[in-house]
């Protein structure tokens, strides 16, 4: 209840979408002076909406206004609203289409809350390229056998999986005798310990389905970078995140903001066209974390300080 009415409080919506259960936990004094539509409703408030809305382009709307504000964990201090906008969402399924050439006949799954970036490269994916997007029920979620019988019956071809809930997902595909169609696994969230992955490999090929490790954080809109992974990776003590997202520049620096040479540990700045607008309502963190590009010839190029090491 106080972190959803801090953000309530952050955040200063013009609309607030709720449940019973939301309703509950926010309390009436939270959602007072609000505008609330409630989903449980038998006669949902947008029905009474006009037939034909306005083209955003006649508002004057742009691929540069927010998509979305998405706040993260608050694991080392108050949770940060990230703001994203259309267009460096737009661009990720632009800059990665050739790995994947994603089409219409692609079958995906919202195994994700939406509070979790994640969810909008699985919600997106389907919409951009017309695919069918699955919406996993929450109890089938925390059950990896349901969860994969579900995957399997609908036909799913690109599954997207922190290496953590991939890791209960393989050992339920070891205990099934039932086919899946997929495409992809891609991986992302979370560090991944690669060793994990032997049952799978066990099972299946380098390539069919393709694994795929993506790192990436909300700041820079969920991904950053593309790494395929093959049987002979399970033996690596790191974690492997591949190259960056063509239209992204990947730094590492010292502490005095310096490339480190090759090999060494640097810490990961990120630039380029998926870096964040910055923190709703905090500037000074804003202009603590998202830095002045001084690598890029382009005027006002920016990139953002992760806190992640790695090296090359």
């Amino acid at each position: 209840s106080q972190r959803l009415r801090q953000l309530l409080d952050d955040a200063a919506p013009k609309l607030l979408l709720c449940d019973a259960a939301g309703r509950q936990a926010l309390g009436a004094s939270a959602i007072a002076g609000l505008t609330a539509v409630d989903l449980d409703a038998a006669t949902p408030a947008w029905t009474n909406r006009p037939a034909s809305d306005p083209d955003p382009r006649a508002l004057g709307l742009t691929s540069r206004h927010l998509a979305y504000i998405i706040y993260t964990s608050g694991s080392t201090g108050t949770p940060k609203g990230v703001m994203v906008e259309h267009a460096q969402i737009a661009r990720l399924f632009e800059a990665t289409q050739n790995w994947y050439d994603f089409s219409a006949g692609d079958v995906w799954c919202l195994f994700h809350s939406f509070s979790f970036d994640f969810s909008v490269w699985e919600l997106w994916g389907a919409l951009r390229y017309g695919g069918r997007l699955l919406l996993v029920p929450s109890y089938t979620a925390r059950s990896a056998p349901d969860f994969y019988h579900l995957i399997c019956k609908s036909g799913v071809t690109v599954l997207n999986q922190t290496p953590s809930a991939f890791k209960t997902f393989i050992q339920a595909t070891c205990e099934s005798g039932i086919h899946n169609h997929l495409r992809y696994a891609i991986l992302g969230g979370e560090a991944l310990e690669p060793s994990v992955l032997k049952p799978w490999y066990a099972r299946h090929s380098d390539r069919t389905p393709q694994i795929i490790n993506m790192y990436g954080i909300t700041e820079t809109t969920v991904h950053a970078t593309y790494c395929p992974l093959i049987e002979s990776d399970t033996s690596s003590s790191f974690s492997p995140i591949g190259e960056r997202i063509s239209d992204l520049r990947l730094y590492l620096l010292d502490g005095h903001g310096a490339p480190v040479p090759f090999g060494a540990v640097g810490e990961l700045y990120i630039g380029g066209a998926g870096v964040a607008r910055g923190y709703l309502n905090q500037p000074e963190l804003t202009a603590e974390r998202f830095l002045a590009d001084p690598f890029c010839g382009e005027p006002g190029a920016r990139m953002y300080r992760t806190g992640d090491l790695a090296r090359y």
